[in-house]
Parts: structure tokens; sequence; C-alpha cells
């Protein structure tokens, strides 16, 4: 059966169930879309503070490599440098010790603060039918989370300022008419996501901030 369901699409599951059977396994996506080289800037400052010289996205292919069983890990690579970086990464591999596990685990929890839609860029949601530009409506909405230019409520003492790089930056990366106020609901866009993010939900969500 072709069904998704939690155990079916849980990596760690998949993993054990590999592992248990003595199958070595396959990463696909090691870097989530590329979302776990695009960190808040307090989660790149903690990486590069435990080691200066290695690139934010280095740490998850260590992780990758490092599991006992695993034979390959796929990744999509747009630019030299990250062909570069990766080779750097993997010859040779230099594993993960238990502390970095640990600190790894620890640096994913707080990772988990941040309340980011889960959006990779991958565009199977477009073309929207009314116009919009979804994943760069997702997009600066996270570049802005991570930033910390979304204050939680209109009291926080940098509300204004946060706010106004906020929609200024909206406006420069998403033109008016693609923004997500147009949004109707029409739902078309949230069967196609990998991701199964509720997309209206977000943009009237994303919306509602901006009005």
């Amino acid at each position: 059966a072709k069904q998704i369901n939690p155990r079916n699409t849980d990596a760690e599951y998949l993993y054990g169930e590999l592992e248990k059977r003595g199958i070595p396994a396959v990463i696909m996506e090691p870097l989530l879309g590329g979302r776990l080289s695009n960190v808040p800037s307090t989660i790149v400052a903690r990486l590069k503070q435990r080691e200066p010289e290695m690139s934010v996205a280095s740490w998850a292919f260590r992780f990758a490599g490092s599991l006992p069983g695993v034979h390959t890990v796929l990744s999509g690579m747009t630019r030299m440098e990250h062909l570069q970086d990766n080779l750097r990464t993997y010859a040779p591999l230099k594993p993960l010790t238990e502390d970095d596990f640990a600190f790894l685990q620890e640096t994913a929890t707080r990772m988990m603060q941040f309340d980011t839609i889960p959006c990779n860029d991958c565009k199977y949601c477009m073309p929207c039918p009314y116009g919009l530009d979804i994943p760069a409506i997702l997009l600066h909405y996270n570049k802005c989370l991570n930033e910390g230019n979304i204050p939680e409520n209109t009291q926080d003492e940098n509300y204004r300022k946060a706010r106004r790089a906020y929609l200024v930056g909206y406006d420069r990366s998403v033109p008016k008419l693609r923004q997500a106020s147009h949004c109707i609901g029409c739902n078309q866009c949230s069967v196609h996501c990998p991701q199964r993010i509720d997309i209206p939900k977000e943009l009237h969500r994303i919306d509602a901030y901006v009005e």
C-alpha cells in the first residue's frame, strides 16, 4: 500500500529496521532540502564556536556519515563550493564522537524552539492559480524568524523596528500581487507539498501579521 503514515516516514524507525536486518542505508536529503544549512544566526554561532573552520552543512553530513551501516548520502549540489565542502567533509570523514552527538542533540532541541515553516523551496506547490509566490512568502517569513524580526507581541521593545524590517523585506522579496493577501484558500497547493504543510493556513497567518 502506498500509504503515508508516521511509521513509514520516520527516519529513526526506518534506519532502525535497516540496521536490524543488516541492510545498508541510503540517506536522501541530508540537509532537509537546505534547511539544515540555513539555520538561525544563534545556532550558526553555536556551531562555529565549537568548530570554527567547519561549515554549518558539514555537521549534517558528518551526522549522516557517522551512523553505522550508512552506505551512501545523496545530496543535490548547485555550486562548486558545495561540492568542494562536501568532499572535504567526507575525504576523509571525521566521525562524530559521543560528545558531538550530544552537542547536536542539544542544538536540535534549541532549533525546535524556532517555529519555522518546513518549506524546502521545492516549488511543487507552484504555480498557484491565483499568482502567489508561495515559496518566497514562506521563506521570507522563516528568514525573518531566524533573524529575530518577528516579535511575539506588540509589547516587545523592538516591535516597530522588527516589523518594519519584515515589511520592507517582504515587498522586496515578493511583489504585491504575489503576496499572501491574495490567497483565497483553494487548497490546490497543499496536496502537492512533500512536507504536508497546510499552506493556506500559513499564508493566512502571515497575512494577518502583515496586516
